[in-house]
């Protein structure tokens, strides 16, 4: 599963990472009607990234405010808040936690546990480095995207629709991308 134990990224600095909710962002996308997609987006509530020497042993802990879903539709997303999709007022976050990193085939992944609708599932972010850089107020930032394609039924996510043409409403597939920027944090 692994082509190696280490890995070299530009740039990379060990030690605690916060995220910048100003310049991040969680997408997603679904089917609709079997035909197109329909896209949204959530709130960052935080993110930590404690990185060590290697980024292959970084631990990361994540939280979304699932309460902020947008898909430019009222309708659509207070559905998407009551019980027969994310249940908001019981499960008001979601939840990731990482148990590792692997490099396959020359891609970065990040594992780790999902929570959505209080049901825990593992999942593996294909990761993508944006690179590194230092504002113009001497904070040390990283840039990335991270995305995966979850079973939305796997976590509860079950309310659908039949379509009289045949199919359903909404797909069981769900893309999940993470555009994130963070700041490594100062002694």
């Amino acid at each position: 599963m692994t082509d190696s134990t280490t890995i070299d990224v530009p740039g990379y600095k060990a030690g605690t990472w916060v995220l910048d909710p100003a310049h991040s962002e969680v997408t997603f996308s679904v089917r609709h009607m079997m035909i197109s997609k329909v896209r949204g987006t959530f709130g960052m509530k935080s993110a930590t990234l404690v990185a060590p020497e290697n980024p292959l042993e970084a631990k990361v802990e994540a939280s979304v405010d699932v309460t902020s879903v947008d898909t430019k539709d009222e309708g659509r997303d207070n559905h998407l808040r009551s019980a027969d999709f994310f249940d908001v007022e019981n499960h008001p976050t979601m939840e990731f936690v990482s148990t590792g990193a692997h490099v396959k085939d020359g891609e970065f992944f990040v594992d780790g546990d999902l929570t959505i609708r209080g049901i825990t599932k593992p999942v593996s972010f294909e990761f993508e480095f944006g690179g590194f850089g230092t504002d113009p107020w001497g904070n040390y930032k990283a840039g990335a995207t991270a995305k995966t394609v979850v079973n939305r039924e796997d976590f509860g996510l079950t309310w659908n629709a039949a379509l009289e043409t045949g199919g359903v409403l909404v797909g069981k597939d769900v893309t999940i991308t993470l555009d994130l920027q963070g700041a490594l944090q100062q002694d």
